[in-house]
């Protein structure tokens, strides 16, 4: 029996050391897996999705014609809770907005100073009187609830004797960059006891001709400043987007620059196209070197009704180039050509450059290059020579995507501003979603039934009240399509301002100029940018896939 008991110890201590042995084992390998997990990891990009999710999203094709839902990417003013402002170095101090409490700060130091101004209750209006601008003031506060006043220009006077014009500056609550916008209208003044001045009445959308400020240009004033039925287009005279030149041969020779050639992302989407030059953007910013930029595009044939790739395009038909000047060191590739072939001319050591032939050269191997130029060239087959391919595996972690330097055109803004400003920014709008998806019974079998006027009509009323500015973005082509709204609904379509980019407008004129006097085309890009701009604005928003139907937004089977 002793025996025996002697056996049984020794196996059930190698028993208990067995058990101990896989446990520390099993440890040992959690702890292995979670240091592989920490190394290879990417922190999320920007959007908080995986730099190849994002890289799928932007750079696959489409083949509808109307792409609202994924073809205006959202840039750095949409942006500003994921881009703090410490990566924006050219935030200018902050605007002191028109509140009510600014405007009783004023009326108090009035009162301080004793104003006593005599009115005479049956003569004219003095609009110069500080008392109309106040009375201006607090009407706008009371019915442009949906932007924000940020200066005033004292009113003058307007073609009656009871009449002020006034312009001002103001921003969009909806829109987070620092941009402002001028309107300028005409406002019936009523005069009560004490000099008390209310305001009997109010006009549109840049009614007060007589408080704009007067064009530079040659032949403004032609005609004899007669009265026409519309007021002139008003030059955005704080748009700068000039191509800088690099000075002396000097500051040149001095510079660090990076340059890409032109690879297959020419002619691909815009999407596609802006995430492969951020990439690059990313990339000088990373070596601290002056990206040298190419202001011609290809625009895709998705965006063209020719259906055809439209090369010749300018950066700056659609995207703000005095902000991306502001906050970004580029250079404009002709600039920079220039002087490197008149450095090269005059002097018997040329600039030194670098080539890199492959972006299988990550960018941490070139953070200590001393050449002036690094030339990237993008010679490979589709899709090796994608810019983007630059920024991703190991060097995602190091390249961040610039997102706060990019911003839309302001000439486009100001076309989304002036077609919210008409509605006395108080709108619904709802995006109808028609083409090529309504025509795919296969992926959207409902689309079509769903979005017929008479079904429209029917939604609509359970969300939208009746005699509302109802703003329809479509990509329907016929204009009178959505008639039967017009029933219940004060019904505005994009086309019913192409008076704002058509031949006599501000934007014809000031892109014709980039495009060397030749007149420029409002395209398709350019249409969907506005109709989203203004969609994003409404009070009320009605969508194609979340409110008018069942189908899903990618086709069958995605929801």
């Amino acid at each position: 029996m002793k025996q025996d008991s002697n056996l049984t110890e020794p196996i059930g201590q190698n028993l208990i050391k067995m058990i101990s042995n896989v446990c520390f084992s099993v440890f040992v390998f959690a702890v292995l897996i979670f240091t592989v997990i920490a190394i290879t990891y990417q922190p999320p990009d920007p959007w908080l999705e995986s730099s190849p999710a994002l890289t799928k999203l932007f750079t696959q094709y489409h083949n509808a014609t109307f792409q609202n839902d994924n073809s205006v990417l959202k840039t750095g003013e949409d942006l500003p809770e994921v881009f703090g402002t410490a990566e924006s170095p050219a935030n200018p101090p902050a605007a002191v907005q028109i509140t009510e409490a600014v405007i009783e700060e004023k009326e108090e130091r009035m009162t301080n100073m004793s104003l006593e101004s005599k009115c005479d209750l049956s003569g004219p209006v003095n609009c110069s009187d500080p008392r109309v601008l106040i009375a201006i003031e607090r009407f706008n506060l009371r019915f442009f609830k949906a932007i924000v006043f940020l200066e005033y220009q004292t009113p003058v006077d307007g073609s009656a004797p009871n009449e002020c014009d006034v312009s001002w500056r103001f921003r969009n609550k909806k829109e987070k960059s620092w941009r402002k916008y001028r309107d300028f209208r005409r406002f019936r003044i009523g005069v009560g006891e004490n000099c008390t001045y209310r305001i009997t009445g109010a006009n549109g959308w840049h009614s007060g001709v007589n408080a704009r400020r007067q064009r530079s240009r040659v032949g403004a004033a032609r005609n004899g400043g007669g009265i026409g039925k519309s007021a002139p287009p008003v030059r955005d005279e704080e748009i700068n987007d000039t191509i800088p030149a690099l000075g002396s041969e000097t500051a040149f020779r001095k510079g660090k620059y990076l340059y890409y050639s032109r690879g297959g992302d020419y002619c691909k989407g815009m999407n596609h196209f802006l995430w492969s030059f951020l990439c690059g953007l990313g990339e000088a910013q990373y070596l601290n070197r002056t990206f040298v930029m190419d202001l011609s595009m290809c625009l895709a044939a998705t965006y063209n009704p020719s259906n055809k790739d439209e090369e010749g395009k300018d950066f700056r038909y659609y995207f703000d180039f005095e902000h991306l000047k502001e906050v970004a060191s580029i250079v404009e590739e002709g600039e920079f050509l220039k002087d490197w072939r008149k450095w090269d001319h005059s002097h018997k050591k040329q600039v030194p450059i670098r080539k890199v032939a492959t972006y299988k050269v990550t960018p941490m191997q070139l953070k200590k290059d001393r050449s002036t130029i690094i030339l990237r060239q993008f010679d490979a087959p589709e899709p090796e020579n994608y810019w983007y391919r630059v920024c991703e595996g190991e060097a995602a972690k190091y390249i961040q995507r610039p997102w706060h330097a990019l911003w839309k055109s302001k000439r486009l803004m100001n076309i989304v501003t002036a077609i919210s400003g008409r509605m006395d920014w108080d709108f619904d709008a709802v995006h109808v979603v028609r083409g090529e998806k309504a025509q795919n019974k296969k992926l959207w079998p409902h689309l079509d039934s769903d979005t017929t006027p008479d079904v429209l009509l029917a939604k609509l009323k359970e969300i939208v009240h009746p005699w509302r500015n109802l703003y329809i973005a479509t990509n329907e082509p016929f204009y009178n399509y959505f008639d039967k709204l017009r029933s219940q609904y004060k019904v505005h379509l994009l086309d019913d301002y192409n008076e704002l980019w058509g031949n006599t407008s501000e934007w014809y004129n000031e892109t014709r100029l980039l495009n060397r006097g030749h007149p420029v085309e409002f395209d398709g890009y350019m249409r969907v940018a506005v109709d989203t701009e203004v969609l994003y604005r409404a009070k009320t928003r009605v969508e194609t896939f979340y409110n008018l139907t069942k189908d899903c937004k990618n086709g069958i089977n995605t929801c």
